[in-house]
């Protein structure tokens, strides 16, 4: 009878145990932070229906479904070359030169199936890193809304993602990455200011002057056609936002919690900025100024929201909310259509916090630097690795999309023709309409 009890006691005991669980090869798996991963790999999927939402309100009615269409695609296409591909040449061992990696054993994902990483099964990790390639390229399209040829759109996001994405993931978040090893503890980019949104920003502008404004631009109206959709799209990307940043941690402790933090700070007081500043200027405060004041913020906090402390997370969620703010009434001056705004706010944001984050890192990450460094590192020394951060993934995005967006033309077609961008997408492309106004 004792004998039982013993073992009803020891079962029970282990309920509250999660830790000791271990793989076939006998490696601990950590279930706090594997649950928080598999939380974290959903919450960033979730982002992408929030994307489709978000830019599918902004634009005209007959073009909901087509602008909707690129995000989803996004899902299917980098879903696909992610796994066949992808993982393997972001996060493998360094070939040409460091250029790009590769390793065989993620070809297919095939050589991790009972691999453990940091207590965490690789393949959540794959996965989770799979979702910021998804919706990199998917944040671009913003900026070629309303006038591309789905086929078009489609050769251009696989082959900037083969030849952008991958190579400057390998190169900031790779452990043999050139980046990722500058200077004491390498360039901060969290969860992808530079990978993600500076990337696909600079891009954004790229293809924006090259495609030309859309039919109109400038001088016919063109109204949201579901502002309620946008602003529903803002509030997923909020919540999504948490598993980008605080997930990136690949852990669930303290620096999870601290990015978590950061990120809520930083979204609600850009957005309360874009607020004031609107209704300064035009004694209204818009439902679209506050979603855009959210991404600003958002974008801001996205490369520092493990190195800053509140009042750093407080000021960089103002100051994007003010560059944004203005980038975006720039681009009417300077002509050029980037019709949802994925340069003035991802590229400017997330730009703007990886330089200003060096201003405002704790202590006690400057410490551990200045350890691994053998000599005091300041703020200025992680300055000047941003910057050549930055400067190699501006370099990079501008230069190959500017070679894509041609390839892309003189093969299958880019910019659609007049007489279906007028039509709109939806029926032209699709022969659907997102909308039944019978």
């Amino acid at each position: 009878m004792w004998g039982k009890m013993k073992m009803i006691i020891v079962s029970f005991v282990l309920l509250f145990l999660p830790e000791l669980v271990f793989a076939v090869d006998g490696s601990v798996i950590d279930t706090g932070s594997t649950s928080w991963m598999l939380i974290s790999t959903a919450l960033v999927l979730l982002m992408m229906p929030g994307l489709a939402m978000f830019y599918g309100g902004l634009v005209r009615a007959k073009n909901v479904l087509g602008t909707m269409m690129h995000t989803f695609v996004a899902m299917a296409v980098i879903g696909v070359l992610w796994v066949i591909c992808g993982y393997s040449l972001t996060f493998g061992n360094n070939i040409l030169g460091g250029l790009i990696g590769w390793n065989k054993d993620f070809f297919f994902l095939r050589g991790i199936d009972e691999v453990i990483t940091g207590g965490i099964p690789e393949y959540i990790i794959a996965m989770f890193q799979g979702k910021f390639a998804i919706i990199t390229p998917a944040l671009i399209s913003g900026a070629m809304a309303e006038r591309v040829y789905l086929r078009g759109y489609i050769m251009f996001i696989a082959l900037w993602f083969l030849m952008v994405y991958c190579p400057l993931c390998h190169w900031v978040w790779a452990p043999e990455g050139w980046l990722f090893n500058s200077g004491a503890a390498g360039v901060i980019d969290l969860a992808g200011g530079l990978v993600i949104h500076v990337s696909a920003g600079i891009s954004a502008l790229v293809v924006a002057v090259f495609l030309g404004p859309r039919l109109g631009f400038q001088k016919l109206a063109a109204p949201p056609n579901n502002l309620v959709m946008t602003l529903m799209g803002a509030g997923l990307l909020w919540v999504g936002w948490f598993g980008f940043n605080a997930g990136s941690t690949l852990q669930s402790g303290l620096d999870t919690a601290r990015a978590l933090t950061m990120t809520q700070i930083s979204a609600a007081t850009g957005a309360l900025t874009w607020l004031c500043i609107e209704g300064i200027i035009y004694r209204k405060a818009s439902a679209l100024g506050f979603a855009s004041g959210t991404l600003a913020g958002l974008v801001v906090i996205t490369p520092a929201a493990a190195v800053v402390l509140p009042v750093g997370a407080f000021f960089l969620g103002a100051a994007s909310s003010v560059a944004c703010f203005y980038a975006v009434q720039a681009k009417i001056k300077l002509g050029y259509d980037d019709a949802l705004d994925c340069f003035g706010i991802h590229g400017v944001g997330s730009g703007l916090g990886v330089i200003l984050l060096s201003f405002f890192i704790r202590d006690s990450w400057l410490a551990s630097a200045t350890e691994a460094a053998g000599r005091t590192w300041t703020a200025f020394d992680q300055l000047f690795i941003q910057i050549k951060g930055l400067g190699a993934t501006i370099l990079l995005a501008a230069v190959v999309t500017a070679i894509l967006c041609i390839i892309v033309e003189k093969t299958v077609g880019f910019r659609i023709d007049e007489e279906n961008e007028y039509i709109g997408m939806d029926q032209s492309l699709h022969g659907e309409r997102g909308y039944d106004f019978s």
